[in-house]
């Protein structure tokens, strides 16, 4: 029962912690930390039975490595495939070479040296992402780059951990082992793909089949703890086991409902895990030396900032977006830590040294969430610095071509070439309206432009971009990126450049439209009123509220400055209750074939026969409101009929195929 007691200890302590980090905005991780540095044996002392807390945090790195396995795709991975794969090898190996030569010149050895480049190249997705959803930044040009090298290095650790026995020496023969290695490695492939393509989806149909919740889950465990097993039998490691057992629950399209199952354990387990990671922190022994401490986090921060930076701008990003991604990416990562347990039970890592690295890595984590809201200052002053346009603006950014862009006047700039630029250009082609796109990835201004869209690659807070764009000719702008504060300083260089342009932008939430006006927008429409104006709408159409009651509703609550509850208290909006619930609208098409086709409406005589009333009918060449008695029915119309709900489906016969029942 001293387990039990010391499991209870941890999930209090956690709580309490755990609290104060919210009240505080310290990120969850770096509170599981806290609660183990305080809970362990080098502070107070309230756990005693580590080996066994040790085993529980083992089992959280199998459910968070097997919930990464579940949520990885080779086709979402391609989707980002120039971040990810260029960007986060880059990274990666940048930092590797980075950290080991450090490592190596203040007199390490080569293994644990690179081992420690290992270590320092991964980042905190948990912290990361939290920091990018908070300040509604996922989407940014620079959130998308840092979110793909984060998904690489996620992967990576696979293979990290794989390297980790070789650096150690434990082989006699390193290119025997490393050979083994790969027989072992593209055996167990062998048997993913097997599984993923034919023996998971066997079985999981079966299992979901039954439709017992107990039983999937069930076996979704025991598929995770098998496979991680067999390999742990094999010589590999547990995680890579839970990651593959995830790929396996992936490929067979049951990774998302397993993974809506396991969340609530994986999530106890894991931060089991941080807190175990935390117990073995010595508080007193970074207290006992604070200046080393304090100049290797810098150390680490910095140099991890400009490696992760430098290659934001390879990629193509203008210098702002390296900047925003050079620090998101700064901290040492969660995947470190399990890196650095397993460093240490292969003696690549001294006891003193891991217990600096943690001393380092901690403070990592708990200031990533200030340097990123101090990250756009960054970016501003380094603005201003007398850097060339490609470093400003991207150094692969492409150009439009000149004579096209000279010719324009009187156009649209469009910002963001995201949904609602797509279809606001469709919208310009269908009508003739010249205009012109500015998009921040890449990828997409090469592939669009290649499909023959007027777009071109650039910021829009930078002057000369817009010039570029023709601004100060244009007749209208919409600001239509997702991006809060791109959208800000979009707005206020528009203005700026022109004071005659019309900007409309769109945000996503009321409170940041007041902002957007005063910089200079002329109309701002935020995305959840224009959602909640359709959901009401559509409900009153439901309900039979005349469509012109409706709009004149709708017109009201814009007017009203975006005051809905305010309009809905009010009664006039609908002063007729036209509400009929044993009445149908309904609209069927007259199919060829059906007994319809070609009669008159006088011969079918709806409203005698069957009690309905026909409103209209709609074909290629118009509209017929009211038909008459002689006005004949055509194969495709489509009628519009009000009726009791029954006499509808009676009268549905009539507009099908003759013998279509009988099927």
């Amino acid at each position: 029962m001293d387990i039990l007691q010391d499991v209870l200890v941890i999930l209090a302590l956690s709580a309490l912690i755990l609290y104060a980090s919210h009240l505080l905005r310290v990120p969850t991780v770096v509170g599981f930390l806290i609660t183990g540095a305080l809970a362990g044996p080098h502070a107070l002392g309230l756990v005693s039975h580590l080996h066994a807390v040790e085993i529980l945090a083992e089992v959280g790195v199998v459910f968070l490595l097997f919930s990464i396995g579940t949520e990885f795709s080779v086709a979402d991975l391609l989707a980002l495939r120039r971040p990810a794969l260029l960007g986060g090898s880059l990274q990666m190996g940048l930092t590797i070479a980075a950290g080991a030569g450090m490592a190596w010149v203040l007199g390490g050895s080569p293994g644990p040296s690179v081992f420690l480049g290992f270590m320092l190249a991964l980042s905190s997705t948990a912290v990361v992402l939290k920091v990018l959803q908070d300040r509604r930044e996922a989407e940014a040009p620079y959130g998308r780059a840092v979110l793909a090298i984060l998904i690489f290095q996620d992967i990576a650790i696979v293979p990290l951990m794989l390297l980790a026995p070789l650096l150690a020496g434990r082989a006699a023969d390193p290119g025997m082992e490393l050979l083994m290695l790969a027989v072992k490695a593209a055996g167990v492939l062998g048997v993913v793909y097997a599984s993923a393509r034919w023996i998971a989806p066997f079985l999981l149909k079966r299992v979901a089949a039954t439709r017992n919740n107990e039983m999937f889950l069930l076996a979704i465990v025991a598929l995770c703890f098998s496979v991680a097993w067999l390999t742990w039998r094999i010589g590999l490691s547990l995680p890579l086991g839970a990651f593959l057992a995830g790929l396996i629950v992936s490929g067979s399209g049951y990774g998302h409902q397993a993974l809506a199952r396991i969340l609530p354990f994986r999530d106890v387990f894991t931060s089991l895990f941080f807190v175990s990671i935390g117990m073995l922190l010595d508080v007193g022994q970074a207290a006992s030396r604070p200046f080393t401490v304090i100049f290797l986090t810098c150390c680490v921060l910095g140099l991890k900032a400009l490696v992760a930076g430098g290659v934001t701008q390879l990629l193509g990003y203008p210098l702002r977006a390296a900047v925003l991604a050079g620090v998101g990416l700064c901290q040492v990562g969660e995947f470190s830590f399990i890196l650095a347990r397993e460093g240490l039970a292969l003696d690549l890592l001294k006891p003193e040294v891991y217990q600096l690295f943690l001393s380092v890595a901690v403070p990592s984590m708990a200031l990533t969430p200030p340097l990123m809201a101090l990250a756009p200052r960054l970016a501003k002053v380094m603005a201003k610095l007398p850097l060339s346009r490609a470093w400003h603006e991207g150094r692969y950014a492409p150009a439009a071509p000149a004579d096209h862009l000279a010719g324009l006047k009187d156009h649209l700039v469009i910002i963001g070439f995201g949904l609602n630029g797509r279809n606001l250009a469709r919208s310009a082609r269908t009508w003739n309206i010249p205009y012109v796109i500015l998009e921040m990835n890449p990828d997409t201004v090469l592939r669009e432009r290649a499909g023959g869209e007027p777009i071109v690659y650039g910021d829009a807070s930078y002057p000369a971009v817009l010039e570029h764009l023709g601004v100060p000719r244009a007749r209208l702008a919409v600001v239509a990126i997702s991006d809060p504060g791109a959208s800000r300083r979009a707005v206020k260089a528009l203005r700026e450049m022109n004071h005659k342009l019309v900007i409309l932008a769109r945000c996503r939430f009321w409170a940041e439209r007041k902002q957007l006006l005063e910089l200079g927008a002329d109309e701002v429409i935020p995305e959840e009123f224009e959602t909640s104006v359709e959901i009401f709408a559509r409900v009153l159409e439901r309900y039979q509220v005349p469509r012109m009651e409706v709009d004149r509703f709708v017109a009201q609550v814009r007017a009203e400055g975006y005051d809905m509850h305010r309009s809905l208290a009010d009664p006039s909006a609908c002063p007729v209750d036209l509400r009929l619930p044993d009445v149908e609208i309904a609209r069927l098409k007259v199919e060829a074939g059906s007994p319809a086709v070609d009669r008159s409406v006088g011969e079918l005589a709806l409203r005698r026969s069957f009690g309905v009333t026909l409103l209209a009918v709609s074909r290629e060449d118009g509209v017929l409101s009211n038909p008459g008695a002689d006005d004949v029915l055509r194969a495709g119309d489509t009628v519009l009929l009000v009726g009791r709900p029954e006499q509808v489906a009676e009268v549905s016969a009539l507009f099908k195929p003759r013998g279509f029942a009988a099927h």
